[in-house]
This record gives C-alpha cells, structure tokens and sequence, in this order.
C-alpha cells in the first residue's frame, strides 16, 4: 500500500497535479474507526501529504466511501434504467452449479447471462419465491485494449470478461462499483495500482464508459497503471502477513520515514545515474512513470535497513537527538520529562553513535547505559562477579581476582602523565595484558564497568 501511495504522489507532484486519498471502507465487518485513524496517522508519519481527502476536504467529498453510499445506491439505479446493468436473482447454489458445469466441460469460466434478459413475469416469481437481487453489470461483448502506464499496449478478449456483480444482493456495493464511481465523480485521470488488479481494468473500462452515459462524472477516461508485484522470501509475492509488510514495525524499530520511502522508491522504479540515495523532493522531481519497471521487484530487509542507516547519518546531530529521545524514554532509559542534565548528556553523545547505528531503537540501546541506575554485566567478563552496582556500596560486590585487577589499573593510570585514548589504552595493556598475563575482556571488563 505504502509503495503505491508513494508513487501517486510522486507522479502527482512531478505533474503538478492533484493528489487524492479516499477511504475504502465499505466492509463494516473489516473497517473500524481505528483502522481509519491509524491509515491517516501512517501516512501523516510518512510525510505522503494529500490534496484532496479527510482532513484536508476539497470539491468532492465525502472521501470515505462509507459516507458515500446513497450515491453508489442512486448510480446503480442509473445503470439499471439505463440497461448498463440487471437484476440477478442466483443463488449462491446456482452460481457454483455453473462454474462446476463450465469446469467439466473445460469451458471459459464466468457467468452465463442466465439473468440477462428476465421479464417482468420472471423477476415477479423470483421475488415471491423470496429472492433478493443483486445487480450485475452488463459487459458489452466487445475486446477491450488500452495503453498501460506502465506496461505498454494490453488487450483482454471479450470472453474472457463477464457480467460480474455491482451490488450484492444485501444491498451492498462493491468495489467494482464504488471506485470507479468515485474516479468518475472525481475526475481522477491516472491511477497507479497494483499488478493484481490488472484483470479488472476491462470491466472498469466498460463500466467508465456506461456512467459516461448514463450522466454521472466528466466522462474523462482514467488511464491505469499497473505497478509491479513486490516478492519477499522464497520468490514468493510479499503479503500482508509478512513481517517486512507491517509499517508497524518500521516505526516501532526506529525507521526514518526518509530512508523507508526512499527504498521503497527502488521498488520498481530508478532515478537514474546509479542513484540510491535521494529525497522525496528529488523523487518528485524526476518521477517519470515510464521509468517503472513492469518486472517483479524484490525486498531485501538489509538493503532497506542500511538506506536508512545512510539517512540517520545525513541527518543533523539535532534533528537525530530529536529523533532517537522518544526511544530512550519508551525504553525505559529516560523519563517522560528528561532533565536538563540528561539533555545535556544526549547532545554530546549523540555525535559518538550517528555513524554506527542503522535504525533509532539501535541506537537508543547503545546510548542506554549512560542514563541506567544500575548496570548489569555477565559473570564471565568479571571473573566471578555476576553484578556491580554503580552506587557506594559497590566495593560490597568486587572479590579479590576482580579487586586486583582494578588496584593495578589504579596504580598504572596514577602514574599516567598523559591523559589521552591511546595513552590510557597502551597504560592498561601494559599493566594487565602483560602484566596480569589476562584476556582483554577480564582485563578491561571490570574498568569499563
């Protein structure tokens, strides 16, 4: 969903167009107002501002198509009176009487019209039979071909496209119905979607040009554009299910917005010159629809995790600290309100981790430990000392073999004249390494701490 988004706005921007966000949420049992709330916060987070929508308005609201359902209801009755569309009193039952009739005689699936033409006597007999109608468009019978966005010329027989359902016969509208309804009434003219929704552009085409008729809309022709598939493990096509799917997880781990949009750019498209490094802006510049590959592409979490690496180190030691501060308090490093001091602590470190962490929540962990009250090391790093409390009473937890290697350093670090890094380094070596004859983490472990 993300990627789509993405390249809508990028396309709509670099044309100067207007970027619309509706709301798909027609199915009660699936939509909450949570769900509504958390698609508004995603995007927001993203930085994927809309010209039209919730929130923002425009000319052609409501954008959610759970307020609009009177007018898919009043479309619909337009199709029917205008013969665009029909009454299909089936059953489920006789629906799969069909398909399994089609199967065995290795025949075109699809409905066979058997409701195309009722009388009046027939829909009278259904319905004191008890049967509710659905509404089923009434495909033309003609080949449809058209000029993919992305994939160049496609053609789709007419066998191949069937009268399919409108409204259930519940009364509720389908997709079929409501998006192209809605682009209809919006004027949208380029749509960027998925692969998977290629096989329902020809119905959408004969369907775009029956409201044309019957009076609802412009009557301006959308032009498609059918994104590649993304594949995940395994070859396989990525799903909802799959970790790399949840946006959830990229802002619970620490992504920046700028590093996960910029490699979901390269997801199918390229801004040339061997670039993978750039931002949204410059996306927006050079976004060329023609550049879309019609190939599958492959997420590599790695790849991802390293492009937002490259932006926690573009960005400034301020914007960083502003960035990573929410982690150390969700963590638990920091309090809700941290203290000048602690501020103050953050700033200066800030610049000794930029260059070594890839998302905020990595970097949190490793600026963690200099607000901690009390540390924690394993047991055979101290030779036996399983924790050392930071308060006065730690002499309480040092044993002898431990008590002796900080005596030696002690005493070799009194006699330092020249306090610097590589000083102090080659002091302790010399005085443990050589001296105590131990491994550097039984040598260094205990002054660390």
């Amino acid at each position: 969903m993300v990627r789509t988004a993405l390249f809508n706005w990028a396309y709509a921007r670099h044309t100067g167009g207007t970027f619309v966000f509706r709301i798909e949420d027609t199915d009660a049992a699936r939509d909450s107002e949570e769900s509504y709330q958390q698609l508004l916060d995603s995007l927001r987070w993203l930085g994927l501002t809309w010209d039209e929508g919730p929130e923002v308005g425009g000319p052609h609201g409501p954008y959610r198509q759970s307020e609009r359902m009177d007018i898919y209801k009043d479309v619909a009755a337009k199709l029917v009176a205008g013969g665009y569309a029909y009454h299909c009193y089936c059953t489920p039952e006789e629906l799969e009487e069909q398909r399994e009739a089609q199967r065995a005689a290795n025949t075109t699936p699809g409905y066979n019209g058997r409701c195309r033409e009722l009388s009046a006597e027939d829909k009278a007999a259904f319905e004191a039979a008890g049967r509710k109608a659905a509404v089923r468009f009434r495909m033309p019978g003609t080949d449809h071909t058209w000029n993919d966005l992305v994939r160049g010329e496609l053609s789709f027989a007419a066998e191949h496209v069937p009268d399919y359902v409108l409204v259930r016969a519940t009364g509720e509208p389908l997709y079929t119905l409501v998006n192209p309804t809605d682009d209809a009434l919006m004027g949208i003219t380029h749509v960027l979607r998925g692969e998977d929704l290629l096989s329902s552009t020809p119905r959408q085409l004969a369907l775009h040009a029956a409201l044309a008729a019957v009076g609802v809309g412009s009557g301006v022709m959308p032009q498609f554009g059918h994104l590649p598939y993304v594949m995940g493990e395994g070859n396989k096509k990525l799903s909802k299910r799959d970790p790399e799917s949840s946006l959830l997880m990229y802002r619970t781990e620490g992504f920046l917005p700028e590093g996960l949009l910029n490699y979901l750019a390269l997801l199918g498209w390229s801004i040339g010159d061997d670039n993978e490094f750039f931002s949204m802006d410059e996306m927006a510049k050079a976004f060329e629809v023609t550049r879309v590959s019609a190939n599958p592409a492959r997420f590599d979490l790695k790849k991802c995790t390293a492009i937002n690496g490259d932006w926690i180190r573009a960005i400034s030691e301020e914007d960083l600290n502003n960035r990573i501060l929410p982690y150390l308090i969700s963590d638990g490093f920091l309090p809700e309100v941290p203290t000048a001091a602690q501020k103050q602590i953050l700033a200066a470190a800030i610049p000794l981790v930029q260059s070594r962490m890839e998302t905020l929540r990595q970097g949190a962990a490793m600026l963690g430990f200099l607000f901690a009250k009390d540390a924690g090391i394993d047991s055979d790093v101290t030779a036996g000392v399983a924790s050392f409390k930071i308060d006065e009473s730690e002499a309480s937890n040092l044993n002898d073999e431990t008590n002796s290697v900080l005596s030696a350093a002690a005493t070799a670090l009194e006699a330092l004249e020249d306090w610097s890094t590589e000083a102090i380094e080659a002091t302790l070596r010399e005085a443990l390494i050589d001296g105590l004859g131990l491994k550097p983490k039984f040598a260094f472990g205990p002054v660390r701490l």
